[in-house]
């Protein structure tokens, strides 16, 4: 097959309002091979946009699974992000992580499915989130699970206040998580403090374990990098796109 149909797409960008942010975000939306409005299709929420399309190189993975593999096309929505407040928005603690969760599930979800053909049910609903981003991502779906029960978690920055969270919920069974962890990151650096994110990744999957979520977990020679996500991307992506 000629590779180059791998690396065809249609991207739009959108400047979603917000009110809870008091401006509005980028967004980008990828819309798969063969798009129509008469369909509906699943749709993967990327925290870190531009970084998913860029690095992660998501939508060449969800091109090729299409064509190669016959996995069922998703629309692909990427959140940008500023990295000056990147942590204030994503780290549980952070002074604008509970509006920029109320602009996620009250602002954009209503945008996007107004404007695109995207199922509307949490089973059909993917949150995707490298570091911070899939802290972000976990929370989310523990604070609107009418909304979102499937995550991908890519090294996710599951620190005290994740654990303390997960604590407060008797039962997750109905949350559906996939889990990468490096075994390379046992050291790693951000502007909270250097952390041993295998051992953080270790103890919340036995937190998980013990409340009956459906977990994939992964551990991986890797460190906390796009080089050692992107290439384990499209096995999550299947395991929520059968």
């Amino acid at each position: 097959m000629d590779d180059s149909i791998y690396y065809k797409r249609t991207v739009v960008k959108e400047q979603v309002p917000s009110q809870f942010l008091g401006t509005e975000r980028p967004v980008r939306v990828f819309l798969p091979p063969g798009y129509q409005e008469l369909v509906t299709y699943p749709v993967i929420y990327c925290q870190d946009g531009e970084q998913f399309f860029n690095f992660g190189r998501i939508v060449t993975h969800m091109n090729r699974l299409i064509f190669d593999e016959g996995v069922n096309p998703a629309i692909i929505v990427g959140v940008d992000v500023d990295t000056a407040v990147r942590t204030s928005e994503y780290a549980p603690e952070g002074e604008r992580f509970s509006a920029y969760t109320r602009f996620f599930a009250e602002e954009l979800l209503p945008y996007i499915e107004s404007k695109y053909s995207v199922r509307t049910e949490a089973a059909d609903r993917i949150l995707a989130g490298d570091s911070l981003g899939g802290t972000v991502s976990l929370h989310l779906a523990l604070n609107y699970r009418s909304l979102f029960c499937n995550v991908i978690s890519l090294s996710g920055a599951f620190l005290q206040e994740t654990r303390a969270r997960l604590e407060q919920e008797p039962d997750l069974s109905w949350l559906y998580l996939y889990m990468l962890i490096g075994l390379d990151e046992t050291e790693v650096k951000t502007e909270r403090g250097t952390f041993d994110f295998l051992e953080a990744n270790r103890l919340t999957k036995e937190q998980l374990e013990a409340k009956n979520c459906r977990l994939w977990y992964e551990e991986k020679p890797g460190k906390h990098l796009w080089g050692f996500w992107q290439n384990e991307l499209p096995a999550a992506m299947k395991l929520f796109l059968k």
